[in-house]
């Protein structure tokens, strides 16, 4: 190695793949799945596209020109196919949560396997811009420029560390070797003179030196001359014996030296290059770190301030059903806190245009439809009111008593759905019966004081006093939207004897009618009756005023919610809502009737 010209080409390289310039394109998929909505549309059909590590979706294929209507980047999406529901999958991304069915489980498998595939591929490519690519090098040890312009040109390529330190492994091994051609000649040299052979060869040498300081000296050629046939003999045998296989090419050494030497350099010079980038790479990782570690520690301490507070998440696995995945008693504190917000709303409520009266019999008359149906339920309640008295009292449990206003239920369920009776019986002064059952019955009023109600609207005229409606209740969440059609009946009973008390009645009965018909409401049914009795104390002297009246109330509902609900629910919700139902109206009718003449 040491006497030889250096023309040979050293080539490094690592030993892993290199990486293509040109990554196969991931492949997309589109298609139609049903997506949930929200609690009033419920599923929809929806066009999904997953294309380039993004699924958006858009009402159909035929908007796709007109942009998504929402799109998620499936980097830090979480993909969970459904416990239950076989062909429906989750999509979630923070807080953005995609319910999506396929039509059949192979869809789904399909479309959770290609979201897992963009998913894997983001990840892998998850700052490239930090990814240096790793090429072979092709390395000239004859040239120090030509080293230095090889280094230059793979750096440019983006060669990686690992390349860079396989080089420097070859440079140590190349000064290696000559270190060890060095020290084996410098050994060579330490040998001789430890046995004189120098030391013999410097006497001689000054004797040349004598000679050729005398003036007969002779040319340089002819003392060279001289010297070497002078040290023939057995001096000169011992030291080309001990150094003449030992020669050094200090020329080639140096060559070799430099550019080993001047490839270091470059190579290192690489190296803190390249230590530099990923130092920036590992910086603006740590600084997102420590981003994620803030947002982290301020959700943390959020969630540890609203620890108390329930949450519930919206979505079709919370929707009132068997299967719900909220709790009753969360279930009743997102029923309670709807209730609340919907007293506290003042808002103008907006009415239905509804049909104007049009000229009618008073009552309806025998030949009529309904004829038969709201004589016989007014009459059962009637008999239900004067039988009352005879029914045993375990039949009724008292869940209210507030005085002046108690409130009565029978439990009793039908397929798990409970249908508890309800009864209250009110005493309100300065009011008559026939007052309380005419805002009672009146439509044009209902909503005045009616706070459940989002719309209210007469189906069809029967007759003066019977009418066909349609209230659509409020949402109370989780609880499904509901609707109610019915006829609402008013009547004057006839007095038994000249000393009864003045009665009216009023019955809102459930009915079907082709222009109310069921929809995207729940429908309950109803048989409610409120049947006023109104009690006179003549005055010591004067006309009657209002101070002299007395109201007696009887409130009865028979309700069925038209879905599940839990029945603990209702039941609370009932308990709390029927009291508050009979104050809001009192207050209401006391008002409208204050400063107006009795109507008897």
């Amino acid at each position: 190695m040491s006497g030889e010209t250096h023309t040979g080409v050293l080539s490094l390289s690592d030993d892993e793949d290199d990486f293509e310039d040109d990554e196969e394109p991931l492949p997309e998929l589109s298609g139609t799945l049903c997506k949930w909505t929200n609690y009033l549309h419920g599923w929809q059909d929806r066009y999904i596209v997953l294309k380039d590590s993004t699924i958006s979706y858009y009402k159909s294929e035929d908007e796709t020109a007109f942009g998504c209507r929402g799109a998620v980047s499936v980097l830090k999406a979480h993909v969970s196919p459904h416990q239950f529901d076989e062909c429906r999958f989750d999509v979630s991304v923070n807080d953005s949560v995609w319910y999506l069915r396929a039509s059949n489980p192979e869809e789904r498998q399909t479309w959770i396997d290609a979201i897992e595939l963009h998913k894997q591929q983001a990840d892998s490519t998850y700052g490239s811009e930090n990814s240096l690519r790793r090429h072979g090098s092709m390395l000239s040890l004859t040239s120090g420029a030509s080293l230095s312009q090889a280094s230059s040109s793979s750096f440019k390529r983006g060669r990686g560390l690992k390349e860079k330190l396989a080089e420097m492994e070859t440079f140590r091994d190349i000064l290696c070797r000559q270190i060890d051609t060095l020290q084996s000649y410098f050994d060579s040299c330490a040998s001789a003179v430890t046995h004189g052979v120098v030391h013999d060869l410097a006497t001689e040498h000054d004797d040349l030196d004598d000679d050729l300081d005398s003036p007969n000296n002779a040319t340089t050629h002819d003392v060279h001359s001289l010297k070497l046939e002078d040290l023939r003999g057995r001096d000169l045998a011992s030291i080309l014996q001990q150094h003449g296989g030992h020669a050094v090419d200090f020329k080639g050494e140096a060559l070799t030296f430099k550019a080993t030497t001047a490839g270091s350099i470059v190579t290192l010079s690489h190296c803190i290059e390249l230590m530099g980038q990923r130092e920036e790479a590992f910086k603006r990782r740590l600084d997102r770190e420590i981003e994620k570690r803030k947002k982290f520690e301020e959700a943390y301490k959020t969630l540890m301030t609203d620890r108390n507070k329930k949450v519930i998440l919206g979505g079709p696995d919370y929707e009132a059903r068997p299967h719900c995945l909220i709790t009753e008693d969360e279930f009743y504190d997102a029923v309670d806190a709807t209730l609340d917000k919907l007293e506290k709303e003042e808002e103008k409520k907006k009415k239905l245009e509804v049909p104007s009266k049009p000229e009618l019999a008073t009552s309806l008359s025998p030949d009529h439809p309904f004829y038969n149906e709201v004589n016989e339920i007014v009459s059962n309640h009637l008999r239900r009111l004067l039988s009352e008295v005879k029914e045993p009292k375990d039949d009724w449990m008292c869940i209210v008593d507030q005085g002046d206003l108690k409130v009565f239920k029978r439990e009793l369920e039908e397929n798990g759905v409970p249908l508890d009776p309800m009864k209250a019986v009110c005493t309100v002064k300065g009011m008559t019966g026939h007052e309380v059952c005419h805002y009672f019955w009146a439509f044009d009023t209902r909503m005045e004081w009616e706070a459940t109600l989002e719309a209210s609207r007469v189906v069809e005229w029967l007759s003066d006093d019977t009418f066909i409606s349609n209230n659509i209740i409020k949402r109370v969440w989780p609880a499904s939207q509901r609707d109610a059609c019915f006829w609402s009946h008013m009547r004057h009973i006839s007095k038994s004897n000249d000393e009864g008390p003045d009665s009216w009645i009023v019955v809102n009965y459930s009915c079907e009618h082709d222009d109310c018909p069921p929809t995207k409401y729940v429908r309950i049914t109803m048989n409610v009756a409120l049947i006023c009795e109104t009690i006179i104390e003549p005055p010591v002297s004067g006309n009657i005023t209002r101070d002299n009246i007395t109201c007696k109330i009887t409130y009865t509902a028979d309700v069925n919610p038209g879905g599940w609900a839990p029945a603990s629910v209702l039941r609370a919700v009932y308990k709390r809502e029927y009291p508050k139902f009979l104050r809001r109206f009192t207050t209401f009718v006391e008002e409208k009737t204050h400063n107006k003449d009795i109507m008897f």
